[in-house]
């Protein structure tokens, strides 16, 4: 069957380098040299190497993914964030065994690999995968993620594949003193891939991209409060004290909509969304039903979900429309509610801001600051989390 697979294999490392997932020789190597049908067993042989193809491995009984095989895209991407060189220790949370075996080749025969997982059916399939794939140096390990391994640390990289709500006290203490830890991190309702590097006492990353993963199980576990607001209609809240009238939310979201437009460029979504979820604690992510926009309720971006500002029972998100004089497309505020004039210009303030000073890729500079278990207060550029606080500044 390799025989089959090498060519398609080879394929998917040359379209992950021409869109620029990988970016260094070491990991296209390892790319290529990895076989990964054997970790996407019982798939045909297209579809293991479909570059953006995510294969989950085991869902629950309500059908939800509760582990997958993530697409090699974003590995290829968060391996290149990692920059691991031979010789390294890297700790992955999250066994799926395919990306412990590219980083068993980025490590080389000096260096050691450790993945954990708390399911005990997936370190098993990871073991059995690794071990038919010829990566038997591999050590995968039954625990709750949130613990860390001690017993194989310290490491010069931890690589997180699940989505983490937040950083344990257990990932720092196991990093070395010039360690990089990689983590798909959410950050009101959203999810970043972000390689951290120990700055004082804390972390700091100007090195960030889209993604998005199956959460965190265990004690690191986390859920949004998912309200909704009314039919076809819902908010996903991160911070479980935010108060939110829903009734009122609710009465807004039917009554008619105001209608501002920026002047700005819109451009770059995912550095915008960024910017605007993590801009003031008020923002919350709307979630509204085809069915809805068809029937002029609601733009489009709300079927994606889309930051929305929340004020008492007034709310605005953004939306856009065609507009040459700012390059394509123009950013514009739509807002319910009885305060939606004074709701939509503080949003407008926003998009005007993002376009005229971090309208580019990689402009947010984000630290993690460690804290007291449940001291951090969330405020403009600051995320509270539990063991401490996600600042985001803009360049």
């Amino acid at each position: 069957m390799d025989d089959e697979a090498a060519p398609l294999r080879a394929a998917m490392t040359q379209e992950l380098r021409d869109s620029g997932a990988i970016t260094s020789e070491s990991v296209a190597k390892a790319v290529a040299t990895v076989p990964r049908h054997l970790f996407a067993v019982g798939e045909p042989l297209k579809t293991a190497y479909a570059a953006n193809q995510a294969l989950v491995v085991k869902r629950n009984q309500d059908g939800d993914a509760l582990s997958s095989l993530s697409a090699t895209h974003i590995q290829a991407v968060m391996l290149e964030q990692a920059q691991i060189t031979p010789g390294m220790r890297v700790l992955e949370i999250g066994s799926g065994g395919y990306n412990a075996a590219l980083i068993a080749e980025l490590v080389g025969d000096a260096g050691a690999v450790v993945s954990v997982d708390i399911d005990a059916d997936i370190v098993a399939r990871a073991r059995t995968c690794l071990e038919a794939a010829g990566y038997s140096q591999v050590k995968v390990v039954q625990a709750d993620a949130d613990t860390g391994v001690p017993q194989h640390a310290p490491f010069d990289r931890i690589i997180v594949t699940a989505g983490a709500w937040d950083i344990p006290p257990a990932w720092l203490d196991q990093l070395s003193e010039d360690g990089r830890l990689v983590v798909p991190l959410r950050l009101r309702g959203i999810t970043r891939s972000i390689a951290f590097d120990r700055s004082g006492g804390g972390l700091v990353s100007d090195s960030y991209r889209l993604c998005g993963f199956v959460p965190m199980q265990g004690a690191g576990a986390y859920v949004e409060r998912l309200l909704t607001v009314a039919d076809g209609i819902g908010l996903r809240v991160d911070d479980q004290r935010q108060d939110v009238d829903v009734p009122a939310l609710a009465a807004a979201a039917h009554s008619p909509r105001l209608e501002v437009w920026s002047g700005a460029v819109f451009d770059l979504p995912d550095e915008l969304e960024l910017f605007l979820a993590t801009s003031t604690p008020e923002m919350v992510m709307l979630h509204g039903s085809k069915q809805l926009v068809d029937q002029g309720v609601f733009a489009p971006s709300v079927t994606r979900g889309v930051p929305a500002l929340v004020d008492g029972g007034s709310f605005a998100y953004r939306t856009k429309r065609p507009n040459e004089e700012t390059g394509g497309f123009e950013s514009g505020v739509l807002a319910h509610g009885p305060e939606a004039k004074a709701v939509a210009a503080r949003y407008v303030e926003l998009l005007r801001r993002w376009a005229s000073e971090s309208q580019r890729r990689g402009a947010a500079r984000i630290q993690y600051r460690p804290m007291p278990a449940g001291t951090a207060e969330p405020s403009p550029g600051i995320v509270a989390k539990h063991f401490g606080a996600v600042e985001i500044s803009w360049s």
